[in-house]
């Protein structure tokens, strides 16, 4: 009976060495989570932008009548609906601004859009699957609108893309 009572007592390692290796375990990954991050955000990184100074006010400033505002602008294209080159039973419709890095003509816009229109109608269902396909898509239109706008167009912000 001696013999059966010594195996019962060994259950395994005690509460205090169990507390020490979860304290141990839990040091060690604090302590690699510092070190990953302290490397994660190098010496390298860059500076915060200053604010312009005509941007340091907390409210915006309305233009003053008779002066034209010359900044960035964002011009919203008119909705494209038209059906794709394959499969022609497909239907897309898109709707873009324009992001101007000054204020450009209401001509431009417009042949921004044709512009956009005539690439949407040659597009084929499997060239606009997936991310990659958005992707895709997204840099050949802002392509053509940089190209149609002399480089005027730095973004087009694709704001609907359906497919029905």
């Amino acid at each position: 009976m001696a013999n059966v009572e010594q195996v019962e007592q060994k259950e395994g390692p005690s509460l205090v060495v169990q507390f020490a290796m979860l304290l141990a375990v839990t040091v060690a990954a604090v302590g690699m989570g510092w070190l990953s991050g302290g490397y994660l955000k190098g010496t390298d990184a860059p500076a915060s932008v200053p604010v312009a100074p005509e941007n340091e006010g907390s409210s915006e400033k309305p233009a003053e009548p008779g002066k034209e505002v010359a900044g960035p602008t964002l011009v919203q294209l008119a909705p494209i609906t038209t059906n794709l080159a394959s499969p022609a039973e497909v239907w897309i419709r898109l709707e873009a601004s324009v992001f101007y890095d000054t204020p450009q003509p209401a001509e431009m816009t417009e042949q921004i859009h044709q512009d956009l229109l005539a690439l949407v109608r040659t597009l084929k269902m499997h060239q606009i699957e997936g991310a990659s396909g958005y992707q895709h898509l997204k840099a050949d239109i802002e392509d053509r609108a940089a190209i149609r706008s002399g480089g005027h167009a730095k973004q087009i912000l694709i704001r609907t893309l359906l497919l029905e």
